[in-house]
């Protein structure tokens, strides 16, 4: 599936479920403790994380996607940590907060990046909190695209079905992920994300993938979803829909450290690429994708739009070489958001020679990156005639992309390369010594930005129409 990063910041997200600290304490093990059997850490650093829905809400602004969040927490130093650490992330919280129940804390030990015991400090919020929270909801509804219902079965979705009601009404996207064995009250929501030990707990093993899909389906008619996201750990996500064929998502992982607050990665990045409006497909290609890299961190870690586009490029092959036109945008974004400079420009290069190579080395010192693009092979008969291209484009681009000067090479088929210009924007758009700046295509539009045009030497006596010309002469004394 050919997958492309969206404009995250284009939509807005509000995430609604269970709120938790993450608390590690990292320090060095060297000696067994003479009271029991058991390694003695001496505590070196100490690091707060929010978790639970907050890390869901952390995640989705870590894409660059407008998040908002509501949540229970205690009147403490916990969840004022909490609420202090989000906001400084660009989160918009609207917490109820109760005075007798403290906020979920779970403090986790390591050393040499190795868990050693978690310690859990909490209460299950009892008193019913439902309307505090519906009232926010009702607050925020309007100023969001897609709702997240996060619940880790800790108290503060008890009026859930009232909260998915409320979104569904008012014409937003529902993704749930889900907890216990109780689905029914998430009825009527647009897509459900459990695990597969999850899944299983409500409709029973499933021995095969004809029997996981048959029973997602049916599991998608009684409560009247619109879709069914599966995470199956190593053997990836399954996404399930009525009417449609499912699609299994490879695992992307290479090596796993830290699985947790995966799942919370997969919601966000979904619910982020839905709400810029990507499709369901793509959105979950998105997630798979992100899982992928927050499975390789420890602890629970929000991923950055620049680390999934960096993913992204790799998996779409566009990191160097040879791309189609919507990999070069996702690898000039990247580039661009790492500070680096564009360089353009285009050609034939039907016979590659030494003035070409020196060329395009010129041409590479001007900026940071260079597009090469080539013109196709019925750009090149319409330009230079019968006869010619004498080597088909995809062999021109291929010896093209193995130059150390030139980072992505794209064909055109247009006469001029202008619109491939207007989509690329350089910084420095370069062509050869035998054009004014007046006749280079594009000139005008480069320098209505601030970019610069400019002219580089060819190297005398080299030129593919010289090198024809001399093997057709002799050939013809031969």
């Amino acid at each position: 599936m050919n997958v492309s990063m969206p404009r995250f910041d284009q939509g807005r997200v509000l995430v609604i479920g269970d709120l938790m600290l993450d608390r590690y304490w990292h320090g060095d093990t060297s000696r067994i403790s003479p009271e029991a059997p058991v390694p003695v850490v001496k505590v070196g650093s100490q690091e707060d994380r929010p978790g639970g829905a907050a890390n869901v809400a952390l995640n989705v602004r870590a894409l660059g996607a407008p998040a908002s969040l509501i949540g229970l927490v205690g009147a403490d130093d916990a969840g004022r940590a909490l609420e202090k650490q989000l906001s400084s992330a660009g989160i918009y919280c609207d917490f109820a907060v109760t005075e007798d129940e403290p906020t979920v804390t779970k403090l986790r030990v390591l050393s040499r990046h190795q868990q050693l015991i978690r310690l859990d400090f909490e209460e299950a919020f009892h008193r019913d909190h439902s309307q505090a929270i519906a009232q926010r909801m009702s607050n925020l509804i309007n100023h969001t695209d897609v709702v997240i219902i996060s619940d880790y079965a800790k108290g503060t979705l008890s009026s859930v079905e009232q909260l998915i009601n409320t979104a569904r009404n008012a014409g937003k996207v529902v993704l749930v992920d889900p907890k216990g064995t109780d689905f029914q009250r998430y009825a009527g929501a647009t897509l459900l994300t459990p695990n597969l030990s999850e899944f299983e707990a409500v409709v029973g093993h499933c021995s095969c993938e004809r029997e996981l899909v048959k029973r997602g389906q049916a599991l998608i008619e009684k409560l009247q979803l619109e879709a069914l996201l599966v995470t199956r750990s190593e053997q990836g996500m399954t996404l399930i829909r009525p009417g449609l064929e499912e699609i299994h998502y490879p695992a992307r992982a290479r090596e796993v450290y830290d699985v947790t607050g995966a799942g919370d990665t997969v919601i966000s990045t979904l619910a982020a690429a839905l709400a810029s409006g990507e499709t369901m497909a793509t959105s979950v290609a998105l997630a798979n994708i992100a899982a992928g890299i927050v499975v390789a961190k420890l602890g629970t870690a929000a991923i950055s739009a620049p680390e999934l586009r960096r993913k992204v490029m790799a998996e779409q092959g566009a990191e160097q070489g040879v791309v189609a036109e919507d990999q070069l945008m996702i690898a000039l974004e990247e580039a661009r958001t790492e500070g680096e400079s564009i360089v353009f420009t285009n050609g034939c290069f039907d016979i590659l020679h030494a003035g070409h190579v020196g060329y395009l080395e010129e041409a590479r010192s001007k900026g940071d990156r260079l597009v090469l693009a080539v013109n196709s092979d019925d750009s090149v008969r319409r330009l230079k005639g019968d006869g010619r291209p004498i080597n088909p484009v995809e062999r021109r681009m291929a010896v093209l992309a193995g130059l150390a000067a030139v980072d992505w090479v794209i064909p055109f088929d247009e006469d001029t390369p202008e619109r491939i210009i207007r989509a690329v924007k350089p910084d420095v758009l370069v062509k050869g010594g035998d054009y004014t700046v007046e006749t280079v295509v594009g000139a005008e539009f480069v320098q209505s930005y601030g970019g610069r045009v400019e002219l580089m030497p060819f190297l005398d006596a080299c030129s593919t129409t010289l090198i024809v010309d001399k093997i057709k002469a002799d050939a013809e004394q031969g």
